[in-house]
């Protein structure tokens, strides 16, 4: 079975049942995966592991997608929209602790018309030029998009969450569509963003099958990154009974994400953290190498809660996690290099 994964080292593909056997790793074949997907972070990154500042600036949403606790029929949520000065003190904070990449992310949120978010990112870049600004807002359209790019944001995030037609719709309501979902992706490649895509491991009917979908998707794509987490349940939703995705699966994904392109931006999610305490630093050493503290206000922070338990930690704590298993926390933007 090493073989399969000498042959991914090598030549950076597999058949699809090549990928369920790699997927579906005993302990030894596992630890060999891993070690190979180490070595090469290491080979392309040394010991770099990069720190991006998330800024969760709305959790008002439109959508009422089954797993999300955001989801707009949560009654339960108490919502918020953060001001443009509590963002840019956000930033302001980021900058003081060194980091040059702010991520802002939020929900579906019509308040935010293109004028607004326009606005906001070319104040963020006349006061932070040398930091590079990522959106995950969802899907916009390419002309909203557009306007985006102009204003200066340089990297948009957007998880296809499955690249399967029947799971993704049973899992979003009907009005929400792949194709739709995969055409936002490729508008924003055609527009020059530095494009991150992934999907939730575990949720309720995913196989195998699906994964090597997603692997597919990805390898047609060609993101710059791509994030991948175990699902975790929000009690507030239709999905809320299911227990969450696994961290050895989602791993063994990382490590074959990492093989199948080495330069590739992979974060180890606040998922991962949530399931395990040491989720981060198992997924470092499987082959992540991008971390996203949290810079969000404390006052707003756990309203911003897609799924139950969510973990959180600073900007030190980051860097003491990271540096205990011999990786250095690397705060400049880390853009992503063609091969």
């Amino acid at each position: 079975m090493k073989k399969l994964v000498d042959k991914l080292f090598r030549e950076q593909t597999l058949t699809q049942d090549e990928l369920k056997a790699v997927l579906s790793a005993d302990n030894d074949l596992r630890t060999y995966l891993h070690e190979c997907a180490r070595k090469t972070t290491v080979s392309v990154f040394g010991n770099a592991v990069y720190v991006r500042g998330l800024i969760e600036f709305t959790n008002y949403c439109k959508n009422d997608c089954l797993y999300c606790g955001l989801r707009c029929s949560n009654a339960d949520v108490k919502r918020y929209r953060m001001s443009d000065a509590q963002i840019m003190e956000c930033c302001a904070l980021g900058y003081a602790n060194g980091l040059r990449t702010f991520v802002l992310q939020g929900g579906e949120d019509l308040y935010f018309t293109d004028d607004r978010l326009c606005a906001l990112i070319q104040c963020i870049k006349a006061g932070y030029p040398d930091c590079a600004v990522t959106l995950s807002l969802g899907e916009r359209d390419k002309h909203s998009l557009r306007r985006l790019r102009e204003s200066g944001v340089d990297r948009y995030l957007l998880r296809q969450e499955t690249a399967n037609a029947a799971l993704y719709a049973s899992l979003h309501p009907p009005e929400m569509s792949i194709d739709s979902r995969k055409q936002c992706l490729y508008d924003l490649k055609e527009l020059g963003f530095q494009v991150g895509c992934g999907f939730m491991v575990g949720v309720p009917g995913q196989t195998l099958d699906n994964i090597t979908e997603d692997l597919g998707f990805i390898a047609a794509l060609r993101p710059a990154m791509v994030g991948v987490g175990p699902f975790v349940p929000h009690s507030g939703t239709p999905l809320g009974s299911h227990p969450h995705g696994d961290l050895a699966l989602t791993l063994n994904i990382i490590a074959i994400l990492r093989l199948m392109n080495p330069n590739l931006l992979l974060p180890a999610t606040t998922a991962l953290a949530t399931i395990d305490k040491s989720g981060r630093e198992h997924a470092v050493l499987a082959g992540a190498n991008v971390v996203m503290p949290n810079l969000t206000p404390s006052d707003v922070r756990a309203d911003y809660l897609l799924y139950n338990n969510k973990a959180y930690e600073n900007i030190d704590d980051v860097k003491a996690r990271l540096h205990r298993i011999e990786r250095e926390a690397v705060t400049a933007r880390g853009d992503y290099r063609e091969l």
